[in-house]
């Protein structure tokens, strides 16, 4: 049967205060984790291809102890099984690596049409997956959708931009990515979440999808962060003087200039 995979991921709860240990990766111990928000937009356009067109949806994640439970919420809402990539040679990885390990991971599984991941994790916010994920399978990528349909062999999305949506179409199979403009994710019903915590979720390791030590970790990232800073805190907004007239026509070009008209 032919497979979408839904690249999901456990982060911290974007309410906790986060905070990075001192080689800059990110403190995970003291923080509460649950399934990243854009993953369950990624989740719900998997679901609605397979009720559609029939295909298997298979949810993947790569992380440490606990990162199951991001796979047991996609389970919950309808995906057909789960795939947990765990090994402590993948702490630190950098967008490479953890790219590397996932294309590997993928390979597992027979029939691959469509890999749909969400348009950036809110832990890195870097949004590169989906794109190196393309690179590395040779197959087209469509990002930052908002909707996502199958039309026999091609594929079609809708990209809402600030300067409007754009439609975009390629062949499968593809890479996809959903931002949270898409449809809202479906609550799971008790019946599924039932189901989900009883579900066995295979775990590999490196050495089962083919993928070196060397290959990915802190010690081998081809990239490094070599310094951080917290956001500084939000200032008073400008203030805008003037007649009514003169008042309407500045807050139009402010509007114009960052494109929200």
């Amino acid at each position: 049967m032919p497979a979408i995979v839904v690249l999901v991921k456990h982060v911290p709860d974007t309410w906790s205060k986060r905070t990075l240990e001192a080689d800059f990766t990110m403190n995970r111990s003291d923080v509460d984790a649950v399934i990243d928000e854009v993953n369950e937009y990624a989740i719900e356009q998997a679901l609605k291809l397979k009720e559609a067109h029939g295909y298997e949806v298979v949810a993947l994640t790569a992380g440490p102890e606990g990162a199951e439970e991001a796979l047991r919420k996609a389970l919950a809402m309808g995906a057909d099984r789960a795939m947990l990539l765990r090994d402590d040679a993948l702490a630190g990885s950098d967008v490479l690596g953890t790219s590397w390990a996932l294309l590997n991971a993928v390979n597992q599984i027979p029939d691959v049409q469509l890999i749909i991941c969400g348009a950036a994790s809110s832990d890195g916010s870097m949004g590169q997956v989906p794109g190196i994920l393309a690179e590395y399978r040779q197959q087209p990528a469509l990002t930052y959708l908002k909707s996502v349909s199958v039309d026999g062999t091609t594929i079609r999305g809708v990209r809402e931009t600030a300067d409007g949506d754009y439609e975009i179409e390629a062949q499968l199979p593809a890479v996809v990515s959903i931002s949270d403009k898409a449809d809202k994710p479906r609550f799971p019903n008790f019946k599924g979440i039932m189901a989900a915590k009883k579900a066995e979720i295979p775990t590999y390791n490196l050495a089962a999808i083919g993928v070196s030590p060397e290959q990915v970790g802190l010690a081998h990232a081809a990239t490094a962060v070599t310094s951080a800073e917290e956001h500084p805190k939000r200032e008073g907004g400008e203030k805008i003087y003037g007649s009514a007239e003169q008042l309407a026509e500045q807050l139009a070009d402010f509007l114009a200039n960052e494109k929200l008209i």
